[in-house]
């Protein structure tokens, strides 16, 4: 497919023309399947979770690929920790989705389209910036899984079990993550 042209002359990136993101949906029960699903206020609530863990990892590598400067080593090992279990996580919730009969949508363009995570700068980056960026990423992560953990847990506890244990690790590594920065108050 050739690349569009701008009405200015100069060439414009091709952009694949694809359907709007619907976002999470749910399943008819088969076979012998039975037993608890999910409304659509729970798949929603964790597609919503789902969404930011894809984006997290995403931004994790291109982090991970382009950070430079002082604690460099440090930086890129600790990244690919945040990397392995934002994939683990989702991993996991996406699989919760299913054994509730819900459909759940990682697809990069409703990942773009529904993610909280701001944008990541391109480029090469330093270490602080990078520390400053991934925290912040962290966060609003973990305020994702904090805005909708009361109702899940309502509907479904054991979701909400899960976001127990993605809160506890994500705070942990914000934490850690932004402790590169920091500096001690002197008493």
């Amino acid at each position: 497919m050739p690349a569009k042209q701008s009405s200015s002359n100069s060439p414009s990136v091709t952009r694949n023309k694809r359907r709007p993101a619907r976002g999470a949906g749910l399943t008819d029960e088969q076979n012998a399947e039975s037993g608890f699903t999910a409304s659509k206020a729970l798949s929603e609530n964790l597609q919503k979770v789902l969404v930011d863990l894809i984006e997290l990892a995403s931004q994790g590598k291109q982090a991970h690929w382009n950070v430079v400067g002082t604690n460099f080593r440090d930086t890129h090992r600790q990244l690919d920790e945040i990397i392995d279990s934002a994939r683990e996580f989702s991993d996991t919730v996406a699989e919760r989705m299913r054994a509730l009969h819900a459909l759940p949508d990682g697809r990069s363009d409703t990942v773009a389209e529904t993610t909280t995570l701001p944008e990541f700068p391109p480029g090469e980056l330093e270490t602080t910036a990078v520390i400053d960026l991934v925290t912040e990423r962290l966060e609003a992560t973990v305020s994702t899984c904090r805005d909708v953990h009361d109702a899940v847990d309502e509907e479904d506890p054991t979701s909400a079990d899960i976001l127990h244990a993605i809160l506890e690790k994500l705070e942990q590594y914000a934490w850690m993550v932004s402790a590169e920065n920091r500096v001690a108050r002197k008493a």
